[in-house]
């Protein structure tokens, strides 16, 4: 079985609420955040599957369609490669916020399909995300979990903390 990084993208890979970007709705709005490139690439030589897990409501609240966010993943992938990191899959929820489906996080269902899918070792893998919602799907997957970011989150409820995805993919090549 594999070990696998699953990251969260709003927040985790790229800006949301900044001051160029509120929502990532078309490829124009998608602004990789600092040394992400390289700390995908890190966790690509340190043998890790990554996967993208994402919650996208956009879709269901009718604010995109779901060819919009394959071309913002388009660029997601292409941004990356210019670093030489590469996303092994992409899972992502369309439906509404509040909408009691079974792949929403903080449900693990997204993260379940693509460690079965990838023949993944989930108790070996990792969740990093930069709020509660995706650190409970960590934990109900059976992930270890991580937080990053500079949120108001609650630090505790996750397994580690660490200020960004880079800072933790150091820690992953030094342990």
């Amino acid at each position: 079985m594999k070990e696998a990084v699953f990251l969260d993208r709003d927040g985790v890979i790229n800006e949301v609420l900044s001051h160029r970007v509120k929502f990532v709705n078309k490829p124009e709005d998608f602004y990789l955040l600092d040394r992400v490139g390289q700390a995908i690439k890190i966790f690509n030589e340190e043998g890790f599957k990554v996967f993208v897990v994402t919650n996208q409501g956009g879709i269901g609240l009718g604010f995109m369609k779901e060819s919009a966010l394959h071309a913002v993943h388009k660029k997601m992938e292409a941004d990356l490669a210019a670093f030489g990191a590469n996303i092994d899959d992409i899972a992502y929820c369309p439906h509404k916020p509040k909408a009691a489906c079974a792949c929403r996080k903080p449900k693990p269902q997204m993260i379940l399909n693509l460690a079965k899918k990838h023949d993944v070792d989930v108790a070996n893998s990792y969740m990093v995300g930069d709020r509660a919602p995706d650190i409970e799907a960590g934990r109900e997957a059976g992930t270890q979990t991580v937080l990053v970011g500079d949120r108001k989150e609650d630090h505790t409820s996750a397994d580690m903390y660490f200020p960004d995805l880079f800072s933790f993919a150091k820690w992953v090549a030094s342990s």
